[in-house]
């Protein structure tokens, strides 16, 4: 791969790659990490790509498999999560950040098998390819995650509607 391409590849999936590792690990950093990690792998990589498509399946395939890496590691697994991305994900509008929040609270397969398919608009099977699983098994993931952000937002609905309930005033 040419410098020029790496280069091209890197501005146009760089970001992609992140939010995919970020969904993954809920770490900034870890996700910058995995980031760079896979961009090292694309430049010292002789792998030839049929299409810029082939390309960024196989750079989410990598991402994923990156960030599978690190949640195995010891130090992942030994330390406590800061959940810095409450600081860091500040959306103008309050449903978004609710929805967000209510995202990054899920489980790793599922919030990964969310983010591929609803925020980068890959297929069932492109986000199967990606995550190196069973067709029907992100179906299902994404099925259990609809019902949980289904719940999950329909909880903290009545919760909000109960706090705006006036209380009666008695004579």
């Amino acid at each position: 791969m040419t410098d020029e391409a790496f280069a091209r590849a890197a501005r146009t999936y760089g970001d992609t790659i992140y939010r995919v590792a970020y969904h993954a690990l809920n770490s900034p950093q870890d996700a910058e990490d995995v980031m760079q990690t896979v961009l090292l792998r694309l430049y010292e990589g002789k792998k030839e790509f049929e299409n810029e498509e082939h390309m960024k399946h196989w750079l989410l395939r990598v991402a994923v498999n990156e960030s599978r890496k690190v949640l195995r590691s010891f130090w992942r697994r030994t330390s406590v999560p800061l959940e810095e991305w409450r600081d860091a994900a500040v959306l103008e509008d309050p449903a978004k950040a609710e929805v967000l929040e209510a995202v990054m609270a899920l489980e790793s397969k599922y919030r990964v098998a969310i983010y591929l398919y609803y925020y980068e608009g890959l297929s069932v099977a492109e986000t199967a390819a990606a995550m190196r699983a069973n067709v029907s098994t992100v179906q299902t993931w994404l099925l259990r995650a609809r019902a949980r952000l289904r719940k999950e937002l329909s909880q903290e609905e009545e919760r909000e509607e109960s706090v705006h309930v006036r209380p009666e005033i008695v004579p």
